[in-house]
């Protein structure tokens, strides 16, 4: 495993969801993700009562590979910060046990106040210190 900062590693990729230029974006998601990685999400409760509604027992959402990646990210960037209404940040509280790490993360407006939004990230990180598994908790 590679010697790596998890709070630089933990920096990063939340700066990456923040990050308004696009070809930096993709650079960052390729230095942060391996090739073949896979990132996923845990839908929010509303989006999981309305699956449910349709007979669906289990949903997850995946995004594979740095194009899928870029895709992903880029929305939420679109979504959420590209507005200026919000920004992602980490809560500082990253943790390590071999080659996992985990961190919460926020969503907060841009001018302050209370997260409209939380996650917990949990990431798998490969013998190059890149992560080859990225799963998002939407907790609030």
């Amino acid at each position: 495993m590679a010697d790596i900062d998890i709070h630089d590693l933990t920096d990063r990729y939340v700066a990456v969801w923040n990050e308004p230029d696009g070809e930096r974006r993709r650079a960052a998601i390729s230095e942060l993700w391996s090739a073949d990685a896979v990132h996923v999400l845990q839908p929010p409760h509303e989006i999981l009562q309305a699956a449910e509604g349709l007979g669906f027992d289990r949903l997850h959402l995946e995004a594979r590979g740095h194009r899928a990646l870029e895709f992903r990210v880029t929305r939420a960037h679109e979504e959420f910060v590209a507005p200026g209404t919000f920004v992602f940040r980490s809560r500082n509280n990253t943790d390590r046990l071999h080659d996992v790490v985990k961190f919460h993360w926020e969503m907060a407006p841009r001018d302050g106040g209370e997260a409209a939004g939380a996650g917990l990230e949990i990431l798998v990180l490969g013998p190059d210190g890149r992560i080859v598994s990225d799963y998002q908790f939407i907790e609030g």
